[in-house]
Order: structure tokens, then sequence, then C-alpha cells
């Protein structure tokens, strides 16, 4: 009984100190000579006195925001001109690489072009060769078949000087004979010795081509060579940008048909050519490996121009990044499958990769959204729009603008939830800026 006593006694004391600030008064009014009075009771003044003190200090916040006002103003462009500062940089540094890029492309494309001159020369080179040994074998041939002409006639004679020595009486036939036959032998004779000079002659100029060939071969070499260093080093360049994002260069490859279709010839070691190869086999093992890696540069560079790498939005700041939060209207952990940008309402949204717009409209808890397909299995998501600039179907290129930041859906406030997917699972947007970042400072 205490506790409730005491309780009492405190209430007791509270309603006399209010009726002691706020005793009950009367207004009396004299009219014509009526007289009326009006009552005021302890309530009604507490209510007057709570609207009061509401109004001024309503005044006094109003009277702080104006004073303040053209302060917050000013810090605010003097962020916005820092920003737009960084952004022309950023743009400076970008077409900077692009010069680089076309340049680059530029020397590949003469060095493949010298590689197929070359290669055209090294095959008449080749043609002139068998030429060459085929005449040589036939030099040959003729010589032995003048060595047994010889030998033939030397028996001959042997068998003419016996004939002679038994027939004296036809001494004047077999002079008349033997003088044809040594002509003829001299004629044979004449004959030997220019095929032996030819031979000769034949020889050192196979031996002056196969020089040239082998100086030509080493300095073909060294091309090929090095320009298969470079492209591999822009290869390794490209993939660590796709890698950077956290995606496989292999398994985004092989979602793109066109890529794999084109793709083909397996990469050949030098050293496992055989040691009695033609001389050109070499090189046109060089010239297939450099083929296989300049196919395997033109599908990264395919793969790149898909990747969604840019920024959505020129001036933002990131309200809520990719991964598990507090759900900011429940108050519950959930995941969070994209990346909140806030900024200014109506903020222009562009296509940070080209493709096609497969959805444009509303969509449940993300309100009005834009979803582009880029291929290769990649697509962005571009939700809580204020105002959609594309339709379903529509072709859209790098940067154009899809839409206007707003507050539609399931929204706290003004700002743009972006997502990337690939092959339907949900990829960390920021892991592809900073890959975009990465090859726009290169």
């Amino acid at each position: 009984m205490e506790p409730a006593h005491r309780g009492r006694t405190r209430r007791e004391k509270l309603r006399l100190l209010v009726r002691q600030l706020f005793p009950e008064r009367q207004f009396f009014i004299r009219t014509d000579g009526r007289v009326a009075h009006v009552r005021f009771s302890h309530r009604v003044q507490m209510a007057v006195s709570a609207v009061v003190i509401a109004a001024g200090a309503w005044v006094a916040f109003s009277t702080a925001s104006y004073v303040f006002h053209d302060d917050v103003l000013a810090a605010k462009d003097k962020q916005i001109a820092n920003v737009r500062l960084a952004y022309r940089s950023l743009l400076g540094e970008v077409a900077e690489y692009q010069k680089k890029f076309t340049a680059m492309s530029g020397d590949l494309e003469q060095y493949h072009e010298m590689m197929l001159s070359l290669a055209e020369q090294n095959t008449a080179l080749q043609r002139n060769l068998n030429s060459m040994e085929n005449q040589l074998r036939s030099t040959e041939t003729e010589r032995e078949s003048v060595l047994s002409a010889r030998e033939n006639l030397k028996g001959r004679l042997g068998e003419l000087e016996r004939d002679m020595k038994g027939l004296a009486n036809r001494n004047f036939t077999l002079k008349d004979n033997l003088t044809t036959i040594e002509q003829e032998l001299q004629s044979v004779l004449a004959e030997r010795n220019h095929a032996l000079f030819e031979g000769a002659r034949m020889r050192r100029q196979i031996e002056g081509l196969e020089s040239r060939m082998a100086a030509l071969q080493s300095t073909q070499k060294d091309v090929v060579q090095r320009l298969t260093e470079r492209t591999v080093a822009t290869v390794e360049e490209f993939a660590k940008v796709v890698e950077l994002a956290g995606l496989d260069v292999q398994q985004l490859m092989n979602e793109d048909a066109s890529l794999t279709a084109n793709q083909g010839g397996p990469f050949i070691n030098a050293g496992d050519v055989r040691a009695d190869a033609e001389p050109g086999d070499l090189l046109q093992v060089g010239l297939t490996n450099l083929d296989v890696q300049l196919d395997q540069l033109e599908g990264l560079q395919t793969i790149l121009g898909k990747l969604p790498l840019a920024l959505p939005m020129d001036h933002f700041q990131i309200t809520s990044p990719f991964g598990k939060r507090l759900d900011p209207i429940n108050k519950r952990w959930a995941m969070h499958y994209g990346l909140d940008l806030g900024g200014v309402h109506k903020t222009a949204v562009h296509a940070t990769a080209p493709g096609i717009v497969v959805f444009a409209g509303w969509k449940g808890n993300y309100g009005r959204v834009v979803e582009i397909d880029h291929g290769a299995g990649i697509r962005t998501r571009y939700g809580h729009l204020e105002r959609t600039l594309v339709k379903k179907g529509q072709e859209v290129k790098f940067r154009d603008r899809i839409g206007l930041m707003g507050n539609s859906g399931r929204s706290t406030g003004s700002h743009l939830h972006y997502e990337i997917t690939f092959k339907g699972r949900p990829r960390d947007p920021m892991k592809f800026i900073k890959a975009g970042r990465y090859v726009f400072k290169e």
C-alpha cells in the first residue's frame, strides 16, 4: 500500500503545481449594459502556452536556416566544381589511352602485312631452289652418261687398233672412221667439261641462296617473336581487366557464340619442329602462333567492349554498397544485390556499355527500371528512376541517356539502384568500376 500512496501524493503535487502556474482566469465583457464573462481553465492556458512555444521555436529555426543557407550553397558549389575538374581530367586521360591503342593497332596491321610479304618471298625462293636442284640432278645424269660413252669409245678404239694391225688393206677406211670417232670424242669431252662448269656454278648459287634464306628466316623469326610478345603482353593486360571485374575470361568468351566460332588452331611450340623440316617450317610455326594470339586479342577486345566498366552517372555518392546490410525500411539484415548511388534528383543516368534494352517500365519494388543486355551473359539494371528515356528492344550505345534518377518503388529517397548480373547471377558493380578506373588510368 505504501508505493501506491506515494504515487497518489506525487500526482497531487503535480496537479497543485499546474494550478499555481496556470490558475483559472475569467474575463468580463460589458456590451450595451449587458455583462458576459469568458472562462479560461488551466488546460486551455497550457494548450495556448504550448502553441506559443512551438511558434517561437519554428521562428528561431527558420531564422537560423535563412542565415546559414548561403554558406551551405557555397560549400556545395565548391564541391561540384572540384568534381567537374576531376571529370575533365579523367576524360583527357581516356582520350590519351585511345590514341595509344589506335597507334598500337596500326603497328600490328603493318607488321602483319610485312609478314605476309615475307612469306610470299620465301615461297618464291623455295620454288627456285627446287628448280635448281632438279637441274643439278639432270646434269649429274648427263655426266654419268658421258663417262659411260667415253668408256665405250675407249673400248671401240682398242678394237679398231687391233683391227688395223690385222687388216692393213683397210687402213684408209679405218683412218676415216678413227678421225670421225676422235671428233665425236672431243665433242663429248667438251660437253662434259661444260656440264662440270655449270654444276659448280649452280652449287655456288645454291650456297648463296641458302645463306640468304638463313638470314631472311632469322630476320623473320625475330620480327614474328617481337610481334608475338607484344600481342601476349596486350592479351595479359586485357585479361587482367576482366579478372579485376571478378569474371573468368574463358567463361566469358564461351558465352559469346561469335567468338567461339572464330577460334581455332592450337599453339605449337618451336621446339617441337622436326630437325629435318623445311627452312620455312619454323617461320610458319611462328606465324601460326602469332595468329592464335591475335585471335585471342581480338576476342578480348570484343569482350571489353561489352563490359560495363563506366559510371552510370557523372556526379554521385555511394549510399549503400553491394552485399549484406541492414534494410533501410524494416531494419533487418538482408542481401543487397546492387549499388545505391545518391545524387541530385532527376540527374541523367547513362548506359555503362552498349547493348539492347530488354525491359523498360515499372517492376515492383524497383519502381521504374531499365534493364540492358550487353551480350556474353552480361546485363545491367537501373532502378528507382523518375523517368525512363528508352523503350524495350531499343539499341543503346555507350553513355546514351536512358533515364533520370528518382525515388520510385521501394525507396527512402532519391537515388539510383545499379545492378550487374552475369548469367543471371548478381555481381559487385564496384569491381567493374575499379576495373574501369584501371583501364582509363592506363
